[in-house]
C-alpha cells in the first residue's frame, strides 16, 4: 500500500489519520490506473487480490494523460484537486476495506460530494453510516476548513441536499447487487447516520497534535454528537504544487510505460 495511516484522536473534537506516502511510484501507478477508469481494479489490488491489470487503449491513455495535464496558461488547482481526491479514496479503502466507497469522479471540478462511503450492518442490511467527504488540496488549510468546509457541513446538518445524498447512496448501492438497496436506505434520512470526513493537505504547522487541534477547531460545533461523526485526515506536504506536479508527471510516465508494454 503506498499510503501509511497513523491514527489519532483528539478527545471529543474529532478522530482520524495522518497519511504518509510510503511509495511514490506505487501511488503514481494507482493514480494513473484511476485516471484510466480502472478504479475497480485498483480496489481489488488494495484488498489484496492478485489480478492482472485490464487492457488499455491508446485513446484511454491519451484521455488519462489529459486528466493529469494542466492546460497551458491554466492554474493547477483542478488537476491537483482531482489527484488529492484519488489519494483520499485510496486512504479510505486502506482504512475501511469492507465499506462501500464511491470511486473518484472522472471530471475535474465535478460539483457534488467529493466522496461518499457507506458502512452496511451485516445483520440488518441497513446503511449504518453514510460518510460525506470533503477533500481539499490547499496551501491554506485552516482558512479553507473554516470558510469552505464548515459552511458546507452546517448546511448538510440542517437538512439541505438530502435528496442529493439519497440519490448518491442509491447509485452507489447499484454497484453492490448483494445488498438490498431499498432496505439499506430506509434510515438514510436520519441525521445520526450521517458522518463527515474532511481530508486536507497541511504544512508542518498543522502536522503536530496541537496543530491538528487548531486545524479542526469547531468540528464538534458543526456536527454535534458522537466523535465518530467527525473524521479529520491530513497529508503533510511541503511545497504542495511542485509535489503534485511531480506526482502527475510520474503517473503520466506510468501511462507511457503501459503503451510500451502493449506494443
Amino acid at each position: 500500500m503506498p499510503i501509511v495511516l497513523t491514527s489519532f484522536t483528539h478527545g471529543t473534537l474529532c478522530h482520524g489519520c495522518a497519511w504518509t506516502i510510503a511509495d511514490v511510484d506505487r501511488l503514481a501507478l494507482h493514480v494513473a490506473q484511476v485516471a484510466l477508469g480502472q478504479s475497480r481494479h485498483v480496489a481489488k489490488i488494495l484488498a489484496g487480490v492478485n489480478v492482472a491489470p485490464p487492457p488499455t487503449s491508446e485513446s484511454m491513455r491519451a484521455a488519462a494523460i489529459d486528466l493529469l495535464t494542466v492546460p497551458a496558461g491554466a492554474d493547477p488547482w483542478h488537476r491537483d484537486g482531482w489527484i488529492f481526491q484519488t489519494i483520499s479514496w485510496l486512504a479510505a479503502n486502506r482504512a475501511n476495506p469492507a465499506a462501500v466507497i464511491r470511486a473518484p469522479h472522472m471530471i475535474l471540478a465535478h460539483k457534488g460530494f467529493d466522496g461518499l462511503q457507506l458502512e452496511i450492518e451485516a445483520s440488518s442490511g441497513l446503511v449504518i453510516a453514510a460518510v460525506i467527504f470533503e477533500d481539499k488540496a490547499t496551501d491554506n488549510p485552516r482558512d479553507t476548513i473554516r470558510n469552505e468546509v464548515w459552511p458546507d457541513f452546517k448546511l448538510l446538518e440542517a437538512g439541505e441536499r438530502e435528496n442529493v445524498l439519497s440519490a448518491d447512496v442509491s447509485a452507489l448501492l447499484i454497484t453492490r447487487p448483494d445488498i438490498d438497496a431499498d432496505k439499506a436506505i430506509e434510515n438514510i434520512i436520519w441525521k445520526q447516520i450521517r458522518r463527515y470526513r474532511v481530508s486536507i493537505t497541511v504544512s508542518a504547522t498543522n502536522a503536530s497534535p496541537a496543530g491538528r487541534q487548531r486545524l479542526f477547531r469547531g468540528f464538534d460545533a458543526v456536527a454535534s454528537g458522537d466523535v465518530q461523526r467527525r473524521r479529520g485526515e491530513i497529508l503533510h506536504i511541503d511545497q504542495l504544487r511542485p509535489w503534485m506536479a511531480s506526482l502527475a508527471t510520474a503517473a503520466i510516465n506510468s501511462l507511457n510505460a503501459m503503451a510500451v508494454a502493449d506494443v
